[in-house]
């Protein structure tokens, strides 16, 4: 079984126990976070897509750690004006171990039929 979901503008395929890194989300190392902007699911050869996403459905992670990823040199160069400009950024992530898939089934009634 496996869900894919949304946060910060990214799409991530996640299964139960996978350790992804995020965005940097404002909580603390520990705390469990929830994420409802999921896009599909697939449970026993079943995909469930949503339009755009499922209402019913949500992700549940423990948040391990915050750090900065490898850090990415840049630079910029006008030619003939002797400008240069070296730069290096380190982007932020949050270590998101993946607890649960979670799909609520809609059963219809014998009245709506």
């Amino acid at each position: 079984m496996y869900a894919i979901m949304e946060t910060g503008g990214k799409q991530y395929r996640v299964s139960e126990g996978d350790v992804i890194r995020v965005e940097k989300l404002h909580c603390n190392p520990g705390d469990e976070v929830e994420f409802d902007r999921v896009l599909a699911i697939s449970r026993d050869g079943e995909l469930l897509i949503g339009n755009p996403v499922l209402e019913t459905a949500r992700v549940v992670g423990k948040v391990l750690e915050h750090g900065k990823g490898e850090k990415i040199r840049g630079f910029k160069y006008k030619a003939k004006v002797k400008y240069r400009r070296r730069y290096g950024h380190r982007q932020p992530y949050t270590a998101v171990e993946i607890k649960k898939i979670e799909e609520k089934r809609e059963e219809k009634s014998e009245e709506e039929g």
